[in-house]
């Protein structure tokens, strides 16, 4: 596996730079009275697209276009944040883009992804069977497939762990979500390139355990989906690639349900009235569930995206 160098995440952050600034972070005074200790947020929430997606879009079309690689069209799956960021891409190269979104999916995630010039294809009850539609549906179009996992992804993703990492050089711990994996592996990859101290938690979902049982296994583990909150880490079968750098790199896993991820919405939008989608707020859900141990620590948790429709939000604050 080649894994991203300092040159190269420094290289991938110019081509993020050409659309928007770096994220900032935070230290919130009330999140680290509720934590028991110092909490930092990186808010990715704060991209053009509501979330850290964008940047592995970025990376990956660049690096087509440097290789001259890039093709008529591109299809990819997605619960709505990867695709925003394929459409986001593949519109600024002038590539027809279509994306496959699973049956339900969020209204809201769909429509931002059809104002970036998407075709949407409803398919399948679960991002897996979408997935495998899109590598059906790309083969008979001869169109690229762009996948959720793929090392140019994670390069650009790193963009924000790479600002992260050096915003704040004395981060004890770090909390990443995992969907496919492309964020927790862009924060092992990250922390290598930098020397960075900092231990990593990967936190799935207990609907979604596929990544805690196959890292327990030491092999891809299917595992049913069933969370209601984080469509973001909805993800029923791991990816090999992403499997093999998260087992060997990070700390350990912790593992959180939806009233939990409920309480970090919550927590988050009381304590700095951002909001974040359940994803998004699943780092500061496995903060939250490990306070005890945090104490005298200093705490990274990233609100990776905001991206939850209205009606959803307002059952969770109510």
């Amino acid at each position: 596996m080649n894994i991203p160098t300092l040159r190269e995440i420094e290289a991938a952050a110019e081509v993020v730079y050409r659309e928007f600034p770096p994220t900032p972070q935070y230290r919130w005074a009330l999140l680290s009275e509720r934590l028991g200790t110092e909490c930092w947020v990186k808010h990715e929430n704060h991209t053009p697209v509501g979330a850290f997606k964008i940047r592995g879009g970025l990376a990956f079309f660049h690096a087509l276009s440097v290789r001259g690689e890039l093709p008529k069209e591109v299809v990819s799956a997605t619960r709505g944040n990867h695709g925003q960021s394929i459409g986001w891409a593949a519109r600024a190269h002038g590539v027809a883009c279509t994306i496959v979104v699973p049956r339900g999916n969020s209204a809201e995630k769909n429509s931002a992804m059809r104002a970036l010039g998407v075709q949407l294809i409803e398919h399948g009850d679960d991002f897996t069977e979408s997935a495998d539609f899109a590598r059906q549906l790309a083969a008979e179009r001869g169109a690229l497939m762009v996948p959720s996992f793929h090392m140019d992804l994670v390069c650009g993703v790193a963009t924000y762990w790479w600002e992260f990492l050096r915003a704040v050089p004395d981060l004890d711990v770090v909390y990443v979500p995992i969907g496919l994996g492309s964020g927790a592996s862009a924060a092992i990859v990250a922390k290598r390139a930098l020397n960075h101290p900092a231990r990593i938690v990967g936190v799935v979902s207990a609907h979604a355990r596929t990544y805690a049982d196959s890292i327990a296994a030491g092999r891809v583990v299917e595992a049913p989906v069933g969370t209601k909150l984080a469509d973001g880490m909805a993800v029923r079968r791991a990816d090999e690639r992403a499997l093999e750098l998260l087992s060997n790199h990070l700390d350990h896993v912790a593992v959180v349900t939806d009233d939990e991820v409920a309480g970090a919405m919550r927590a988050l939008y009381s304590d700095t009235h951002n909001l974040a989608e359940g994803a998004g707020a699943a780092g500061f859900a496995a903060a939250y569930q490990e306070r005890d141990r945090l104490r005298g620590q200093r705490a990274g948790v990233v609100i990776t995206g905001a991206n939850v429709d209205a009606p959803l939000m307002r059952s969770v604050l109510l």
